[in-house]
């Protein structure tokens, strides 16, 4: 009887070893899940100003094809 009392400790005792690994292990991944959600964010937030960037630098190609089309304009109307 002594025999399977022992070996029922034992038992148990690797099994709350392992349980603390375990545990120990869930708390790290926790955190890493938490610093990948921070990352995400900080990716979208640069894929969103890159986006704003994107229409800026549109918007300031019109103005330079507008701004040579009255210069040709104007060097049209000097006869050059």
């Amino acid at each position: 009887m002594w025999v399977w009392i022992a070996v029922v400790a034992v038992a148990l005792i690797i099994l709350v070893v392992a349980a603390v690994r375990l545990l120990g292990r869930l708390s790290e991944l926790r955190r890493a899940a938490g610093r990948l959600q921070r990352r995400q964010e900080e990716a979208m937030r640069l894929q969103a100003g890159a986006a704003k960037l994107e229409q800026t630098m549109l918007g300031l190609q019109q103005r330079a094809e507008q701004a040579q089309e009255q210069v040709e304009q104007i060097k049209a109307g000097l006869g050059r």
